[in-house]
Parts: C-alpha cells; sequence; structure tokens
C-alpha cells in the first residue's frame, strides 16, 4: 500500500538543490534511451489486443513478480514511507508486513485462480461475470478514474523532487516524465510497462542501497540509529506496537485493533486484491501457476523493502534532528533528498536521481496501462463500441493511453491542491478499493449472493466511505486525531455498510443460476481451472502454498527486532 506522508502544499524545502553535473545528466539520458529502446523491442510482439493489453498472457512467473512489486514501488512510495520513518519511526513497517503481505498471499493462493481461469481481461470484468452489467460498469467508471487520479499524484510528486533537487519547474517534469511513459506503453503495450519495470526495480535499488549502507556507517550503524532516536523520542519510537493499546496516545492516531482492521484486513486486502493497476501484471503470466505465483514471488522483496526505505527516514532524522520541527526548515518528506544531497558524490548522485525517475514512472506506468484496458474493453468496447474487430480495439488503446496521460497531466495538478498528497491516496483506496473489496470477497464466497447486491454494495460501501470521511471526520462529528487514523475508520465503515447492504438485498433479490457460477464462486471450478503445469512447475520450491506461508512466517519474523 501506498503511504501517507507528502506533503503537497508548498515545494520541498529549500536548500535540497543537488550539486549535479554532466556525469548525472548522462546517467539520466541512458536510462531514458533503454527506456524507449525497451518499448520498440515490446513492439514486435504486439499483434493483438490481448498482446497489448496483458502481453498474450506469455510472461514468466519471475518477469510478473517483479513487475508486481515495481508497479507499487512509486516514488510516492519511496519518499512518503521514508518521512512515515522519520515522522512515525518502527510503526511504518506495519504497512509492509501486516498492510500488504496477508493480503498479497490471499490474492495468489485464493483469488488468482478465479481471476485468471475465467479468462477476464481485467478486474472489472470478473464482476460482469459474477454480477452482471451495473456492477460491472459501476466498477469500471469508479476504477478509470481513480486509475488517473493515482496517475496525477505519481506526476505532481515528482515534480516537486525534480523542482527541489534539479531546478526543473514543475510543469517541464510533469510534461517529460509524462511523454515518456506515453511513448514506451504506446509503442509497445503492457510487455513494454512490464518489463520496463523490471529494469525500474533494479534502478531503484540500485539507488536505495548505496543510500542506506553509506547513511548506516554515517551515523554508527543500527545501534547508533536506535540510542540516538530512542534518546529523543523515547523507547517505543524504534517498536512497532508499543503504544497502540485501546486508549493509548501514538503518532498514528490509531490502536492495534485499528491497524490489524483497518489497514491489516480491510485497506491492504481491498488494494492488493482489487487493485488492477497490480492485478494486470499477474493476468499477464503464461499460465495459472504462474499467474499464482506472481503475487508471491512479489512478496519477498517488498518484505524486506523497509530496509531501504524506511531505515533511511530514520538515518536522516538522526542525521537532521531538525526535521519537521518548523513550518519554514526542511520537512520529514525530505529525509531522502537530504541523504542524496549530503551522501552521495557525483555519478552515484545520477543513479539515485535516476532511481526516483524510474520509481515516479513505474508507479505511473501501472496506471495508465491499467486505465487504458478497462476503458477500452470494459466501457467502450461493451457499451459504446461493440462487436467491432480486434484491430479497431489494438488502435482505440494506443489512443486511450494517450488519453489517460494527458488526462493525468491534468490531475497532477489537482493534486497540488491537497495539503497531503499521500493521505490523499490513501483516501482514495478507503473510497473505491475497499467497497469493491467488500463485493468481491462476498460474491466470491457466497454462492447466494445476487447480481442487485452486488451493485448496490459497491455503491454503498463507497458512498458510506465518503460520509464518514467528509462529514464526520472533517466536520468534526466524531475525533479522530489524524488522516491516517480517518482512513482507517472509512475502511471499516465501507466494509461493514456494504457486507450489511449486500446481506440485506440478496435476501429480497433473485440469485444467478449455479450453473453460471462456475468457476466465479469458491468451491466452484470452470473447466480451464485444472490445466495441467508447465514443465518445472511442479518443483517444491515453486509450490505455491510453500511461497505463500513461507512469506508470512518471514513478515512475522521481522517484526520481531522491532517489537521489543
Amino acid at each position: 500500500m501506498q503511504s501517507p506522508t507528502l506533503s503537497a502544499s508548498t515545494t520541498l524545502a529549500e536548500g535540497l538543490r543537488l550539486p549535479t553535473n554532466g556525469l548525472d545528466y548522462a546517467i539520466m539520458a541512458i536510462y531514458f534511451v533503454v527506456v524507449l529502446g525497451i518499448g520498440f523491442a515490446a513492439r514486435r510482439s504486439v499483434k493483438t489486443s490481448l498482446d497489448f493489453f496483458l502481453s498474450g498472457r506469455s510472461l514468466p512467473a519471475w518477469v510478473t513478480g517483479l513487475a508486481f512489486v515495481s508497479a507499487n514501488l512509486g516514488a510516492t512510495e519511496i519518499l512518503g514511507m521514508a518521512a512515515n520513518g522519520a515522522q512515525y519511526g518502527a510503526y511504518t513497517v506495519h504497512w509492509y508486513w501486516i498492510g500488504a503481505i496477508p493480503a498479497m498471499v490471499f490474492l495468489g493462493l485464493v483469488m488468482m485462480p478465479f481471476y485468471y481461469s475465467s479468462k477476464v481481461r481485467s478486474v472489472p470484468e470478473f464482476l460482469l461475470h459474477r454480477f452482471g452489467p451495473s456492477s460491472h460498469l459501476l466498477s469500471s467508471i469508479i476504477f478509470a478514474v481513480s486509475s488517473v487520479l493515482i496517475a496525477g499524484v505519481n506526476l505532481y510528486a515528482m515534480a516537486l523532487v525534480l523542482q527541489a533537487l534539479l531546478g526543473w519547474p514543475q510543469w517541464l517534469a510533469i510534461v517529460i516524465a509524462g511523454l515518456f511513459v506515453l511513448a514506451y506503453i504506446t509503442i509497445g503495450g503492457l510487455s513494454s510497462a512490464i518489463y520496463n519495470e523490471v529494469l525500474q526495480f533494479f534502478v531503484i535499488l540500485a539507488a536505495l542501497i548505496p543510500l542506506t549502507i553509506v547513511g548506516l556507517k554515517r551515523v554508527g550503524g543500527w545501534n547508533g540509529i536506535s540510542d540516538s532516536l530512542s534518546h529523543s523520542h523515547g523507547d517505543s519510537f524504534m517498536t512497532a506496537w508499543q503504544g497502540t493499546g485501546i486508549g493509548s496516545s501514538n503518532p498514528l492516531g490509531a490502536n492495534w485493533l485499528t491497524i490489524v482492521l483497518g489497514l491489516g484486513f480491510v485497506m491492504s486486502f481491498g488494494y492488493w486484491t482489487t487493485n488492477f493497476a497490480e492485478v494486470q501484471r499477474a493476468l499477464s503470466a503464461k499460465n495459472l501457476s504462474a499467474a499464482k505465483r506472481t503475487p508471491l514471488i512479489a512478496a519477498y522483496p517488498k518484505i524486506l523493502i523497509p530496509m531501504v526505505v524506511v531505515i533511511p527516514g530514520l538515518i536522516a532524522l538522526v542525521m537532521e534532528p531538525s526535521l519537521g520541527k518548523s513550518k519554514d526548515g526542511l520537512q520529514y518528506n525530505d529525509a531522502i533528498p537530504v541523504l542524496m544531497r549530503d551522501l552521495l558524490p557525483n555519478g552515484v548522485l545520477g543513479i539515485a536521481v535516476t532511481g526516483l525517475l524510474a520509481a515516479f514512472m513505474a508507479g505511473m506506468a501501472a496506471n495508465v496501462s491499467s486505465f487504458n484496458t478497462v476503458f477500452t474493453n470494459d466501457i467502450w468496447g461493451a457499451y459504446i463500441k461493440k462487436g467491432l474487430s480486434d484491430r479497431y480495439y489494438l488502435k482505440t488503446g494506443r489512443v486511450v493511453t494517450a488519453v489517460g496521460v494527458f488526462i493525468g497531466m491534468g490531475t497532477a495538478f489537482i493534486a497540488g491542491s491537497f495539503s497531503n498528497i499521500m493521505n490523499y491516496l490513501q483516501t482514495l483506496f478507503s473510497f473505491f478499493n475497499v467497497p469493491l473489496f467488500v463485493v468481491f470477497i462476498i460474491g466470491m464466497f457466497w454462492k447466494r449472493t445476487t447480481p442487485a447486491a452486488g451493485f448496490w454494495g459497491l455503491l454503498s460501501g463507497t458512498v458510506a466511505a465518503m460520509v464518514n470521511y467528509f462529514w464526520f471526520y472533517k466536520q468534526g462529528v466524531i475525533s479522530i486525531p489524524s488522516d491516517q487514523g480517518a482512513n482507517f475508520v472509512s475502511s471499516i465503515v465501507a466494509f461493514v455498510v456494504g457486507a450489511v447492504v449486500m446481506f440485506v438485498v440478496t435476501m429480497f433479490t433473485k440469485s444467478k443460476p449455479a450453473e453460471e457460477l462456475a468457476g466465479l464462486v469458491y468451491g466452484t471450478k470452470s473447466p480451464d481451472m485444472d490445466e495441467l503445469p508447465a514443465e518445472g512447475d511442479d518443483a517444491w520450491y515453486r509450490k505455491p502454498a510453500l511461497l505463500g506461508w513461507g512469506a508470512i512466517a518471514l513478515a512475522v519474523i521481522c517484526y520481531i527486532p522491532f517489537s521489543f
């Protein structure tokens, strides 16, 4: 899940301008050339709309797995989670080990067989088969809107960083990054986006690992961080659970119950299991086994990402104790830029800036590629221009990609009107992803659920989350200490209201015939669900159950050092 911190009300602090030289810009130029080269290489494989939107369902699990985690590892997460580390300390690890891993495992083990075997091209299309056109159209519109809004957030955050670090005007950064994303997705479709995301994953790590290592050396290692921050911020700052008892206060404004239910269940499962920007990567896998393994493979690097994102935030706080202390000085958002400025020499500096660019472009590309699929197949092709040739939809997909990028450029400036763009993202997730998750989870496990219940559950859950946030929280009807806490509560409200409405509506409406639910409801199978494994897929180390439970065990182990 994304994190809640990057302030958009002002630009990043003054004094962060990096001493970049020709070598640094040469590294960035080489990266852009490689990105476009991948797009042109991928173009040769794009002959049908399935190739363009889902890579012809031909990619190996390790590629889709790395793309899966890279699509989420946008620079909004890198900057935001580092800022959270500086502001909230070890509490930030909850967004990874309880706010991501269980849901990713659930997606791989439970939900991907239904998605992949039903041959759907998108998450909304699954709702078409399960509930019918009303739920399908509503979810398609919701997802298309949220995709371009989130793409705009990535662009705006990138513009803030490049303005502070390199002196580029915001509009120039938005246009350059947007046009590069447009070029390589339009040329090579999803394959281009995915292979670039794999490249971007390694470029991001190449930027963050040196930053973390050099930073740890500067502050005396982990013991140096612990001693310094425990002394200045209290012992609980370096633990994940201390101070989260019900009635206790902590910087997150959340207790263990809202962390576990709000973040760990409804928000996390809502994001990871229904967000098509992620699921699309798994749907492009070459077979069902590879599709199931995609989020499970992605879970392992996701577990370790805090080591190169959250820890740099803690390092920055040790090196710059004034972070976030005054409105006019360095803010928590400046954690990564501060480390880049103070620790990295030229050349490595170019790699670090390129890593940030790669992260922003990965986050935007994930949302643009999912937007063009949903709009073309689930809105345009399903309700406006039906039954035309595959060539027509392939051409439409390319045009819609351009439209999505330009809308994203526009929504980048909308993001600038919010005081905190990461809270803005979390709010979007509680509005849109959580109600969608309610409909999916109940419809997938309760055969009796009716088409009408799917539509009204989705609509009522979305409305309930908005009412809780804009009326109860923003108008002060109920007291919640922070936007993060409000988003957790909105998610719980959306889940409960959507579930209750679905149950009541189901009691008074007619369900679909059982034969139409084969492969769409737990306990039923479609003819394609029992495919024979490809060569090597039955190896013990590729067993989805082993990969999934191994990831959960590793996440639990990672909590141990932060629990005492």
